[in-house]
């Protein structure tokens, strides 16, 4: 696959188009861009948290493909951007893939973005990189804003280890039920959540997954951001009396550490376990059952069978 030169102002392919970009009152002229498929992070709301990189990769492009069109021209209009837009989302996706896959075989340099923040998180650009790589074709990250990250940034809760599960099911039952195996994984969770459903799905959040503290941040870098943080059952209460507008990141903290079991359970277990297992084996299935070092486990074995004697 042949490669364009690096370094110098170029034209475009378009006629009467010269690419560059406006910023900081001075217009710029981008470098080449390599041949692929680049994907590029941009703004979650404040249009100021664009990165250089990724305007000189929009503006350099021949084709940005966008999850919509019209949000996305906003951007371009606002750095004086005039690369061409293309629709990629959900509903198309199928049938624009092959006419993108014809595009990066033609050694075009093409750019990826969505409505808003990083491509692939919660959008149909997965399928597309995966058939780009396993046509052998380069794909390239700009790297910028993430509403995920943004919002574990601010909703005060354990950061070393999350979990994003982006929107859950619409209807109750079955959102009980993705609730129900996402309770027991030991990190913070993220959620995404549309305003019509967020009173409800933080009240089966409360009922699923106990007394936990949440945060829900809406309107992320915009003139009305707001984070509100309490625990899940307050937020459920709240969101119920006042509706919310706006794109909204629920985060919910870990499960705490579980109740040790008392020792009556533990003799109840252990009672049963040696009345088909030997001394050893028992203690090893009843540590193993309820997360209890063995050698403890060993020596009330040990001692019960001690009593029974």
């Amino acid at each position: 696959m042949s490669t364009r030169p690096h370094g110098s102002d170029v034209l475009s392919t378009v006629p009467g188009r010269r690419k560059g970009f406006i910023a900081f009152g001075a217009a710029v002229a981008p470098r080449t861009l390599e041949p692929g498929l680049h994907v590029v992070a941009t703004p979650i709301g404040n249009l100021g948290d664009v990165t250089l990189r990724a305007l000189e990769t929009l503006a350099a492009a021949d084709v940005i493909f966008a999850e919509d069109t019209r949000i996305s021209r906003r951007l371009l209009d606002h750095y004086a951007i005039s690369t061409p837009l293309r629709a990629y989302h959900e509903h198309n996706a199928a049938e624009m893939r092959p006419e993108i896959l014809r595009r990066l075989n033609a050694c075009e340099a093409l750019v990826l973005i969505s409505d808003a923040g990083t491509p692939l998180i919660s959008d149909p650009g997965y399928k597309l990189v995966v058939e780009a790589t396993e046509n052998g074709h380069r794909v390239w990250t700009a790297p910028g804003p993430s509403a995920v990250i943004a919002a574990l940034t601010l909703a005060a809760l354990p950061t070393d280890r999350f979990f994003f599960e982006g929107f859950l099911p619409q209807k109750s039952a079955a959102r009980r039920r993705r609730l129900q195996a996402l309770a027991t994984i030991p990190a913070t969770l993220v959620f995404y959540e549309g305003p019509s459903r967020l009173a409800a799905s933080l009240a089966d959040m409360a009922d699923v997954l106990g007394a936990r503290m949440g945060a829900v941040a809406r309107e992320l870098t915009k003139l009305y951001e707001e984070v509100r943080r309490a625990d899940l059952a307050s937020l459920a209460t709240h969101y119920a009396q006042e509706a919310p507008r706006g794109e909204i990141v629920v985060v919910v903290a870990p499960p705490g550490p579980a109740a040790k079991p008392d020792e009556t359970t533990v003799e109840r277990e252990l009672r049963s376990a040696l009345a088909t297992l030997s001394v050893k084996d028992a203690a090893a299935k009843v540590a193993a059952q309820l997360d209890l070092p063995r050698r403890d486990i060993y020596n009330l074995a040990l001692r019960l069978g001690e009593r029974q004697t």
